[in-house]
């Protein structure tokens, strides 16, 4: 399982507030939330829970493709 596809699983939203809770403490810039991942939880695309996020589960489609 590659790192978009776990995000996929746990949840876009999910990894959101992990990041949120993990940067203050870390101050590491790689654990900040990246702007895709909050335009892409806007857009209502949330991972397996929604049937869209990095990849898409209603018609088996990867993202962007």
């Amino acid at each position: 399982m590659g790192p978009l596809e776990l995000i996929d699983l746990i949840g876009l939203d999910t990894q959101i507030l992990l990041s949120e809770a993990f940067y203050p403490i870390t101050l590491d810039p790689r654990a900040a939330a990246p702007p895709l991942l909050r335009r892409m939880v806007a857009a209502g695309r949330l991972g397996r829970k929604s049937g869209r996020g990095f990849h898409d589960y209603e018609d088996n489609r990867m993202f962007g493709a």
